[in-house]
């Protein structure tokens, strides 16, 4: 059953000319133009806009084996979203593809105007439509272990299933691998001797419903932090205690100034030291509405100024020394991620040429930080680049577009703020790339292929 917005949406594609030919001349060894790694919201975000763009030989890859195991729905456990209800997203500027238009269509007009923020499950809904009304298929199931040059203008995906092993070539590679990006969660290493039972990172799919009963602690007071925590005091958990280091709690002001985007939109382009800076300086900050969904709870604690000297297994307990010492059955770590890309499997292979921001750039005495250090340092396109330069030109068509590029860009990328400008800045710098790289056997454009 085809409904009104379906509809909306199908003839705004046919109006801008969505169905174009494939513009790049196919490479007889080469199985695609480009490899998308990542299919949640900005893998699929980027398929469409490189197709809008006339490159269409694109495959996008997941690792997931369905679709209820995407970070929306298996890991973000925020009620509503962070983003403004207003801020655009994966439409790309079509707004018969806005969240809105997707919302009023299914709940009737004038529902999207009703609400003060966008439902975490609905936002999770919408992205299932969007993904189907711009017709973008995700292979899952398919996890990339390795990555290699294979020739000129060639990279090499090794890529594994449930059943088989295998490999294919393209000419251009789009990390879109969320949160982890380019690194993994960062688990303390005060926690890292524990059995692997007692404690999980935020990025884990906790069995939320084991904690009934239990007595937790949370390391970390972050956004992901509190979302564990509430949603841990909400599974029937016997009590929660909140940890963090710091003398206070940073919560954001609920109706503070944001972030300029169009400052954040030329962020890259400053030169290091100032990026450098603004990244020491961020801060990161809980919303007043996570604080107060756990705060609602008396058996919620919070301890500020609690940094943890110890932890250790007795009794299938964890011992915890901070302000005092308490035994916990189980421990939630929401400490972030690192974003080193030797610390990932499948970039073992190019991870000893890729440019980290401490092979580029040598901080101010007392702006030291290894986290930032071990970041890739990335060129305007989102590629990586060399530590050594012309050691490895093929690194120029690898593409991150994940939290690893937050660095280089100012901003959480892959999150929906960074939609709107980052995902046609990287179609077009692939596209530009492709084209260039063809000119020498440049082909005229299809018949009614003309835009």
């Amino acid at each position: 059953m085809t409904l009104p917005h379906d509809a909306a949406a199908q003839e705004s594609l046919r109006l801008l000319g969505y169905d174009t030919a494939n513009l790049i001349a196919p490479l007889d060894e080469t199985t695609h133009d480009v490899a998308i790694v990542g299919g949640g919201q900005s893998g699929v975000a980027i398929a469409y806009a490189l197709r809008r763009a006339g490159v269409t030989n694109v495959t996008v890859i997941d690792a997931e084996e369905d679709e209820s195991a995407l970070a929306w729905r298996a890991r973000a456990r925020m009620r509503t979203l962070r983003t403004p209800k207003t801020v655009s997203g994966p439409e790309l500027g079509n707004p018969a593809l806005t969240f809105s238009a997707w919302y009023d269509g299914v709940r009737g007009a004038g529902a999207f105007d009703a609400i003060d923020r966008i439902a975490t499950s609905d936002w999770a809904d919408y992205l299932t439509w969007f993904q189907r009304q711009v017709d973008v298929s995700v292979r899952r199931g398919v996890r990339v272990t390795d990555i290699k040059p294979a020739g000129a203008g060639r990279l090499r995906l090794h890529l594994a299933s449930a059943e088989k092993e295998w490999t294919e070539d393209a000419r251009k590679i789009v990390l879109a691998t969320g949160v982890s990006g380019t690194g993994t969660p960062n688990i303390p290493h005060i926690l890292s001797t524990l059995p692997r039972q007692l404690y999980a990172h935020t990025a884990d799919a906790i069995d939320f419903s084991a904690l009934r009963g239990r007595n937790v602690a949370v390391l970390g007071a972050a956004s992901s932090a509190f979302d564990a925590a509430a949603t841990a005091l909400e599974s029937g958990a016997a009590e929660v205690h909140v940890y963090s280091r710091r003398p206070e709690l940073v919560v954001a002001p609920p109706t503070g100034a944001r972030p300029n985007p169009l400052v954040q939109d030329v962020f890259h382009l400053a030169d290091d030291s100032e990026r450098w800076r603004q990244n020491v300086a961020k801060r990161a900050s809980v919303p007043p509405e996570s604080v107060e969904r756990a705060a609602a709870f008396p058996n919620y604690h919070l301890h500020i100024a609690a940094e943890w000297t110890s932890a250790s297994e007795r009794n299938r307990q964890v011992v915890v020394a901070a302000d005092g010492t308490r035994s916990f059955d189980f421990v939630i770590a929401g400490t972030g991620y690192q974003q080193d890309p030797a610390t990932r499997p499948e970039l073992a292979t190019i991870a000893p040429f890729v440019a980290r921001w401490s092979d580029v750039y040598t901080p101010a005495e007392g702006l030291a930080s290894k986290l930032l250090g071990s970041a890739p340092y990335l060129g305007s396109g989102y590629e990586f680049t060399e530590k050594i330069p012309g050691t490895a030109p093929w690194l120029a068509d690898l593409h991150v577009f994940s939290i690893g590029a937050g660095n280089s860009f100012g901003r959480p990328v892959g999150d929906i703020p960074s939609l709107r400008i980052g995902v046609p800045r990287l179609a077009d710098a692939i596209a530009r790339d492709l084209v260039l790289a063809d000119l020498h056997r440049a082909r005229s454009v299809p018949a009614g292929a003309e835009r």
